[in-house]
């Protein structure tokens, strides 16, 4: 009886022990047995190493203790590529960096066909780079970069759709030729700027210089213009002045007569005679004198019986004087420089266009002559 009782005790001890170890074990077994998914993920499902399913978001229930899950995120991921070297068609070494955008879009092919899809196609992007930038001269490689990320792509997206990724975009950042060859490209930029800036140069003097020429040529135009119009002027006025001082020495002539006329009829006045006759001639004389005396028309009956002091027909037909307000306009009309075609030549010479034709002041001045003959 005293035996009995330490083992009765000892069992009493090891009850709640025993609870407690089956409590654990079932808590272990229920959180093996849940699998929660996220939103954004997929779970490759294995049994025993045996691929079951893939675990859709929320909660699942799989066999505990003998099963795994292997999360794949379904959004779009970055990837960078690390810079790469490559020489390009025309022996150039340049280096190079990218971005790859990527997607799961079979988790199962993600799982099953390839170790590490990310570090897969990280690789394959590098080796892609490098042979792409190969194929491609220094030139294509610094100016054509969508055709790079086009080309890219294009190489990645048969190996990747075998393994469930699909590459959305690549994105060269970076295409950097070595520092011998950015010195070469440097320097060739500087001398085509100072090739260009004396092209300009050159353009501008040229210009300028026909410019300078049109004007000075059309200031010679003018000038001779000018040269011609005073020459006419100054010779109707030497033709009016010449036939005014022989006008002049006519009427002097007729007063010297006249007034010897009239100190001879003076002298027959002091005769006892009281009848006399005159000349017709002397009358006619007497009349014109009075006429230059008086300075104006006499009126008889309505009619003039004086001339008046203007010129006659004849001598007014022979100094052209008729034609002199005639003349005076067309001088004026062809003394006149028509400034907007001058600025249009301006104009179309700055723009680089054919300078307009400008005829020569010779044959201007020749051509002014003949129609000057002509309307005499």
């Amino acid at each position: 009886m005293l035996s009995s009782i330490p083992l009765q005790l000892g069992g009493a001890e090891l009850f709640p022990i025993v609870a407690l170890v089956l409590l654990a074990i079932a808590v272990v077994t229920v959180w093996q047995m849940v699998v929660i998914t996220d939103a954004t993920e997929k779970k490759a499902l294995t049994v025993l190493g045996e691929y079951r399913k893939l675990l859709e978001p929320g909660i699942a229930f799989v066999p505990p203790f003998v099963s795994a899950t292997h999360t794949f995120d379904m959004r779009t991921q970055t990837l960078d590529v690390p810079r790469q070297e490559a020489i390009t068609r025309d022996n150039s070494p340049v280096t190079a960096d990218a971005v790859v955008y990527i997607k799961v879009m079979d988790a199962k092919k993600a799982y099953l066909e390839v170790d590490n899809y990310k570090r897969a196609v990280s690789n394959l992007a590098q080796t892609t780079l490098r042979a792409v930038l190969g194929d491609m001269e220094l030139d294509d490689t610094l100016n054509k970069r969508q055709e790079i990320n086009a080309k890219i792509r294009k190489e990645l997206d048969e190996p990747t759709d075998e393994w469930g990724i699909r590459v959305e975009s690549v994105e060269v950042r970076e295409v950097n030729p070595s520092k011998d060859v950015q010195q070469a490209m440097e320097q060739q930029t500087s001398a085509e700027r100072r090739r260009r800036a004396m092209i300009l140069e050159a353009q501008g003097e040229r210009r300028s210089a026909v410019e300078e020429a049109q004007g000075e040529k059309q200031s010679n135009i003018i000038r001779a213009q000018g040269e011609k119009q005073s020459q006419i002027l100054e010779a109707q006025g030497d033709a009016i002045s010449t036939v005014l001082r022989a006008k002049s020495a006519e009427a002097m002539g007729e007063r010297a007569v006249i007034e010897r006329g009239m100190e001879t009829l003076e002298e027959i006045g002091k005769g006892e005679s009281t009848k006399f006759v005159l000349p017709q001639e002397l009358t006619s004389l007497v009349g014109r004198y009075g006429k230059h005396l008086t300075g104006s028309d006499v009126q008889t009956d309505g009619e003039s019986a004086l001339e008046g002091l203007d010129f006659d027909d004849e001598t007014r037909e022979m100094l052209g004087l008729d034609d002199i307000e005639k003349i005076l306009g067309q001088i004026d009309q062809e003394a006149e420089v028509d400034v907007e075609e001058m600025e249009e030549q301006a104009q179309a010479v700055k723009s680089g266009k054919e300078t307009a034709d400008i005829r020569d002041p010779d044959e201007v001045i020749e051509e002014m002559d003949n129609e000057f003959n002509t309307d005499e």
